[in-house]
């Protein structure tokens, strides 16, 4: 008898490490999504991986560091590598260290991407091996956010709602690599957040270059949505984003990542104190002193910053503000961090990174004088972080015995006694980057996405302490 057996090929599975700022994360989630559109598994590990993409950063030196030894651990452990990300453009570099790299494109080249994958490894594609949609079918995201891979937890999700930047700061070099501001149409962006919050997402980050700035490449163009014209414009997107609610109900949060303090940003403050936005925005102010925000090429009007959070926090008590900040740029004088940590005093800002700054290739501060000494960049460094810190514990030992929101993340196992623990986030906290809440006193039922009831209990200068509330274990 003749064996008629039909031998299935295995699907080719692609591996993935994504390195630098949410913005990558989202370009690493569409390109694996059109992966797994035409055909490909993806592998959790190098052994089992047919090809491996490295999606890498590009903003700094020791990022680009990070980049090339992730390539190299991923070529000793797999082989087969393709690039991508912000180092694409710095192809040449990359070849000379490591000539046995696939293919290398840039910055959010997904169809490049795609293309290179099929080349090192050909999807294997046919009615009978493949329950999703033949190649091509998924040009971009399309719909059901099923269809998306997700590389956070299914409880919060970054949503990208431009690409690139207008701004020519001297120490950046964004620009260069992911082009000018390029919005997304307003009702894209609003069904892909109303796809992601029905398949469980219960935190939005809305995350670009400048989200402040977002519609005015397309002089803010209106599109209709859900019966109604919606400008592509920050106010119009938060007070829509406002609107959403689970399919149990309830409003997810909604935080906003990289807003630069125009004016119009004011108009958002009211949506937090309704509750139709979280009471959170990160602005990245770099610095304080006007001298060195001129030689940075920023705005310097530090005076009425200051003017302007005492009024967003008299309209909304609640609000957390974080940014991040830039010691030892070109010139700058003893004179000028003093300012800086003075400014920082009167602002009380929740939250504060900050970074010694590093000369990048192409950046145009490269060439300004009066460079600070590497030992003194450490020394402020040092000295901001005190004072941050120090306003970081008086704030959250001011929430001692309150009794606050907090979205789980992660669940422990139940210890000798029976307790269980949880971390979470407060809404003064962004996953990755701000404080976490420690929770005893959960519950067999909680789980990672529930908002929940925490009477705070102890705090230290980064995180809380909490037990939950009566109410809801």
């Amino acid at each position: 008898m003749t064996d008629t057996t039909l031998l299935i090929p295995d699907q080719k599975k692609v591996g993935m490490v994504s390195l630098g700022c949410p913005k990558a994360l989202v370009d690493s989630e569409r390109i694996l999504t059109r992966l797994r559109a035409d055909g490909y598994a993806m592998s959790p590990d190098y052994a089992g991986a047919d090809v491996v993409l490295v999606n890498t950063c590009g903003f700094l030196d020791s990022a680009k560091e990070e980049s090339l030894d992730a390539i190299g651990e991923a070529i000793n452990e797999n082989g087969r590598v393709i690039v991508t990300g912000c180092m694409g453009d710095e192809a040449e570099a990359i070849r000379a260290r490591f000539p046995q790299v696939l293919a290398i494109t840039g910055a959010h080249q997904y169809e490049d991407v795609v293309e290179a994958v099929h080349e090192a490894a050909p999807p294997t594609q046919g009615p009978f091996v493949d329950l999703i949609p033949q190649p091509g079918a998924l040009k971009q995201r399309s719909g059901s956010a099923d269809e998306y891979v997700k590389l956070t937890p299914r409880h919060y999700s970054y949503l990208k709602i431009s690409e690139g930047c207008n701004h020519s700061c001297a120490f950046c070099i964004i620009p260069d690599l992911r082009g000018k501001l390029a919005s997304r149409r307003i009702d894209a962006v609003l069904r892909e957040a109303e796809k992601l919050v029905a398949a469980g997402t219960r935190e939005l980050l809305v995350i670009s270059q400048d989200t402040s700035a977002y519609g005015v490449d397309t002089r803010h163009e209106e599109r209709m949505w859900k019966g109604h014209p919606v400008r592509a414009h920050m106010t119009d997107l938060a007070r829509e984003l406002g609107q959403l609610r689970t399919p149990q109900g309830i409003p997810p949060w909604v935080r906003l990542h990289y807003v630069y303090p125009y004016p119009h940003v004011d108009a958002v403050i009211p949506l937090m104190a309704e509750g139709l936005l979280t009471p959170y925005l990160d602005i990245p102010f770099q610095h304080a002193s006007p001298a060195v925000l001129r030689r940075m090429k920023r705005p310097a009007n530090e005076a009425k910053v200051l003017e302007r959070l005492k009024n967003w926090r008299a309209i909304c008590p609640d609000i957390a503000i974080r940014s991040s900040f830039v010691v030892g740029f070109p010139g700058e004088t003893e004179e000028d961090f003093r300012y800086l940590l003075e400014w920082l005093e009167e602002a009380q800002l929740d939250r504060v990174g900050a970074f010694r700054f590093e000369p990048v290739a192409g950046a145009q501060a490269n060439t300004l004088p009066d460079p600070v000494p590497e030992a003194v960049k450490e020394e402020r460094y040092a000295r901001l972080m005190d004072v941050t810190e120090r306003i970081s514990a008086a704030k959250l030992t001011a929430k001692i015995g309150r009794t606050i929101p907090v979205i789980i993340d992660e669940v422990g196992v139940p210890d000798a006694d029976g307790d269980i623990g949880a971390t979470g986030r407060s809404q003064a906290d962004a996953p990755e980057i701000d404080g976490q809440v420690f929770l005893r006193g959960a519950t067999a039922a909680t789980q990672a996405g529930d908002i929940v009831d925490v009477v705070i209990e102890d705090a230290d200068a980064h995180d809380l302490y909490a037990v939950m509330a009566d109410g809801t274990r």
